[in-house]
């Protein structure tokens, strides 16, 4: 073989973001039997053999051209018992890119697939069992946490999956709450589910559990008008709340009790900042509740006609971490330009005549340190800091973003906000507040990850700072954010049939309740490379290269990250091919279970956080890297490769039927202009986003009874929402647009765009087209078989 780059991306191992509906048939017999995981590499390399595995079914990319399923890829099942199977995690909270793990290093570097687990870890889950018991059962020596993986040696003593130490079974364990009866510790809850939540004894706080404190920077009318509307935040009677406004001063405001109205409080000295009256200026929001709508109402009148331009963010943060310091809590911004004033002061870095070169993108990295030390000390204090921006204009999302990544906040973009002239972007901003202000939150949280004995985690992804080796300081956890981790094995793993990994999230309620959410996943070890390619999660594969890419990007260039991705391709399938296949064919050659892995490394190249040659804007590259650092893979494989329907012929054939409303499920379409007419209308789900493309000459029943237009001509320019007709046709659209809407937690805007402006919006997610700049997806299999038989 030739010499091509090797894969930079720290290659021996990798993980993903989270997460897909469907449940797959199992390809699993009991372990041991003569399933089709036990075949011998030789015999399973075989095309010809009727038992080989699906997923080891030989597939020649360069002549099968329709490979997309018709419905979303269920992620694999893993081959083990199935008692084991049946209680397994949930592959939305947890799932590995590999779902067989290798027995050795040596064997993984050999497959060239990146070996990490994906997790969604504080997910809204519709059945969640709690625990309340005063002796949670761990492991003495490894402090795992006792989980239906463990084996009890006899009544009185169970022994942990991951360091393998036996240990006593406590007497209070003998008794099932559940049946009420005493001596079967094996059917207790903990043993019974591997998602449970244990509310915690006194032993696991530091101090006492902190009441729910949110501080918000903003003075927009869009937010007020939403607090108004959601003014019961998470919480209890302890709940405190303030708010913190600024321009090229400092505005607090005293709510204190027995004040007839808010007062607001200038500090203009920015570089020496002090609180005014510390001790009114974040209250208590069911004692205060009016004076606090008051200052919501009155708020976006009082800055209306400012000509102010300046904007201290640096210092308004440092305010609003002192407010915070004696509780911890959740502090907002809400931001609209670049901050030019004071400390964390930042320039424009962005020249728009360089967004579609071919050379580097520069600026990928902070052009200060002041953000994520901000973000370290507020970890520190338990502060997480969440940041809205909302601007048309450049704001260095590199520099801003540090204080949401370390304090384990989110970031939330809107490019081109205007609150008159883009209402699809207002209406988006209203739903993703909504969300926000009243989804579930954790505070002062941690997170620790472990694994069996022989395998260690060296990389995180995601949104936190890594306190110690291998405890992730979350100060806020909120049930959208996913994390990833990439794993390696130290040891061999020879004697052992399966291995475990648990994650542990300790967390204080709204409520003000310690708990404990634990996830555990048991996978199996293989000591072969078919079944370790048998088993590939293609999807998170996908998901934890790409954050691997977005670190790659940052720490050396976007053009060494766009080739460790696509050798992340051409070196899985040339080991697939050399060390797999046993009669060697011609064609670009993938396993079954790897074949969309071309496209899906295509797609990534194409995406906004990766491409090249196309104008990108620099906020947008890196609100799109952000995105796939800390979106539960479900949602980044939308990013990555959209979803396209034609929808002006649905019908009830195959739907689903939910909450009585029929939803109709349209195959999904490869994306390529071929796959259009101007005869039909087509909807692209690209995750954030949805595009309604009526083509020029779409049937006119479409029109009328979905779009309520007489005509083609008459579909308006910036159509967002479709109108509620009492048809068949208008209920059936609505009801696919709204069950794919709830699969989600933010909220989609959709554009409806005719077939004339389509162009420049689809084009660009039109992954298998050819661009001026980038390979269609066929030039690009070409491209990596000339490679791999090099």
């Amino acid at each position: 073989g030739g010499h091509y780059p090797s894969l930079p991306l720290g290659y021996q191992n990798a993980a993903p973001p989270l997460t897909q509906t469907l449940v797959p048939v199992p390809l699993s017999q009991p372990l041991g039997g003569p399933g089709p995981a036990q075949l011998s590499p030789s015999l399973a390399a075989m095309s010809l053999q009727s038992s080989t595995p699906e997923a080891l079914r030989v597939v020649n990319l360069l002549q099968e051209r329709n490979l997309l399923p018709p419905i979303p890829i269920p992620p694999p099942t893993p081959c083990l018992q199935q008692d084991l199977q049946k209680i397994n995690c949930n592959p939305e909270v947890f799932r590995s890119t590999l779902t067989s793990i290798p027995q050795t290093q040596s064997l993984l570097n050999k497959a060239k697939m990146p070996l990490g687990l994906l997790l969604h870890p504080f997910k809204d889950l519709s059945q969640l069992p709690v625990v309340t018991s005063s002796t949670i059962v761990r492991c003495r020596s490894c402090r795992t946490y006792i989980n239906p993986f463990v084996s009890f040696l006899d009544q009185r003593r169970w022994k942990c999956n991951l360091c393998y130490r036996v240990n006593d079974v406590p007497e209070e364990f003998m008794y099932n709450p559940v049946s009420r009866s005493y001596g079967e510790p094996h059917k207790r809850p903990e043993v019974q589910n591997a998602t449970i939540e244990f509310i915690a004894p006194s032993e696991y706080m530091l101090r006492p559990p902190q009441p729910a404190v949110y501080l918000f920077h903003s003075s927009t009318c869009v937010f007020c008008q939403s607090l108004l509307d959601n003014i019961k935040l998470p919480g209890d009677s302890r709940t405190k709340i303030g708010f913190v406004t600024f321009d090229s001063t400092i505005h607090f405001y005293n709510l204190q009790e027995g004040l007839s109205q808010p007062q607001m409080l200038i500090v203009s000295d920015i570089d020496d900042i002090f609180l005014p009256t510390p001790d009114s200026l974040l209250v208590n929001l069911n004692e205060c509740k009016e004076l606090v709508q008051d200052l919501l109402k009155s708020l976006p009148t009082l800055f209306q006609k400012t000509m102010e331009t300046q904007s201290a963010l640096g210092s308004a943060l440092q305010a609003a971490y002192k407010l915070l310091l004696p509780t911890g809590g959740r502090m907002s911004v809400f931001q609209t330009q670049l901050p030019n004033l004071g400390v964390g002061a930042l320039q424009s870095r962005e020249d728009p005549n360089q967004r579609a070169s071919a050379k580097d993108v520069q600026h990928l990295s902070p052009a200060t340190d002041f953000y994520k030390k901000l973000a370290l000390d507020c970890s520190g204090q338990q502060v997480a800091v969440d940041l809205f921006l909302l601007s048309s204009q450049y704001c260095d999302l590199a520099s801003l973003g540090c204080i949401s990544r370390y304090s384990a906040g989110s970031v939330y973009y809107y490019p081109s906000y205007h609150h008159q002239h883009n209402p699809a972007q207002v209406e988006c901003f209203q739903r993703d507040l909504k969300r926000y202000l009243t989804r579930k939150i954790g505070f002062e949280a941690v997170m620790r990850i472990r694994c069996s004995k022989g395998m260690s985690i060296h990389t995180f992804h995601g949104n936190f700072f890594v306190r110690s080796t291998d405890l992730l300081s979350l100060p806020n956890v909120n049930p959208d954010a996913g994390f990833a981790v990439q794993m390696s094995i130290e040891e061999n793993l020879d004697d052992m049939q399966i291995v475990s990994f648990q994650a542990a999230l300790l967390y204080t309620s709204s409520k003000g309740e310690r708990r404990i959410r634990v996830h555990t996943l048991c996978l199996p070890v293989v000591n072969s490379l078919s079944d370790i390619f048998a088993g590939a999660d293609v999807q998170a594969i996908t998901g934890l290269l790409a954050c691997m890419a977005v670190d790659r990007s940052a720490t050396a260039s976007l053009s060494d990250a766009r080739d460790a991705m696509t050798n992340a391709a051409i070196d899985s399938l040339a080991s697939y091919r050399q060390s797999v296949l046993s009669i060697q064919q011609p064609g670009l050659l993938a396993p079954a279970c790897l074949r969309l892995f071309p496209l899906f490394i295509l797609a990534l190249l194409k995406q906004k956080a990766f491409r090249t040659g196309t104008s990108t804007r620099l906020d947008d590259r890196l609100f799109a890297m952000c995105q796939l650092k800390y979106q539960p893979l479900v949602y980044s494989m939308l990013m990555i490769h959209p979803a396209l329907y034609r929808v002006d012929d649905l019908s009830d054939e195959g739907a689903l039927n939910i909450n009585e409303r029929t939803v109709p499920q349209p195959r999904v379409l490869q994306l390529s202009v071929e796959k259009l007419s101007r005869e039909a209308a087509f909807l692209m789900d690209a995750g954030t986003v949805m595009y309604l493309w009526v083509g020029r000459s779409c049937q006119p029943a479409f029109l009328t009874q979905v779009l309520g237009v007489s005509s083609y001509a008459a579909v308006p320019d910036n159509l967002h929402l479709l109108p509620e007709l009492d048809t068949a046709e208008s209920q059936r659209t609505r009801a696919f647009i709204g069950w794919l809407r709830d699969q989600r937690p933010f909220f989609p805007p959709l554009h409806v765009i005719r077939w004339v402006s389509f162009l420049g919006f689809i084009r660009s997610n039109m992954i298998e087209d050819r661009t001026e700049s980038a390979l269609s997806y066929y030039e690009f299999l070409l491209h990596l078989q000339q490679q791999i038989s090099k």
